[in-house]
């Protein structure tokens, strides 16, 4: 992709466009009301969460959690604007976070829950289906519990 790309850390100044990001993606990958659920993560259950910059323009996000200790991170709220998919900035975004987890000594397993209709994006890059509950996040939204599989 041309032009220049940024990966930082988010800022509480980039909740709107992270926010406008959720709506782009409502409702191919995101139930209505799961913005409720974004805005509280924003603000009390983000740990680490990330924005991605093309030309100055946040056009994708994601988060990483800790659970069990902080032995286990978990990927959290991948958006990408859906001007900008199929550009490979989602894996470059997943990419930089699963290096941040896999620098840290203390995570030895990496876990993401996502839906059926993002799963065979992780399970493309490495993340193995370890469950499904229909209708967790919303009405025809399951939750696909998956597993990083590190690669040798």
């Amino acid at each position: 992709m041309d032009g220049k790309i940024v990966i930082r850390e988010y800022e509480p100044a980039d909740k709107e466009a992270v926010m406008e990001l959720l709506r782009l993606n409502t409702p191919r990958y995101f139930a209505p009301e799961e913005a409720a659920d974004l805005d509280a993560y924003l603000e009390r259950e983000r740990e680490l969460y990330y924005v991605l910059l093309h030309e100055e323009r946040i056009v994708g996000c994601g988060g990483i959690n800790f659970a069990d200790g902080g032995t286990v991170g978990k990927i959290s709220w991948d958006m990408v604007h859906p001007q900008y998919r199929g550009k490979s900035l989602g894996t470059r975004l997943l990419r930089h976070r699963i290096e941040k987890l896999e620098a840290m000594r203390s995570v030895r397993r990496i876990t993401v829950r996502t839906s059926q209709l993002a799963f065979g994006f992780y399970e493309k890059r490495g993340f193995e289906l370890k469950g499904i509950e229909k209708n967790y996040w919303a009405e025809g939204f399951d939750l696909y519990r998956m597993e990083y599989v590190r690669r040798e």
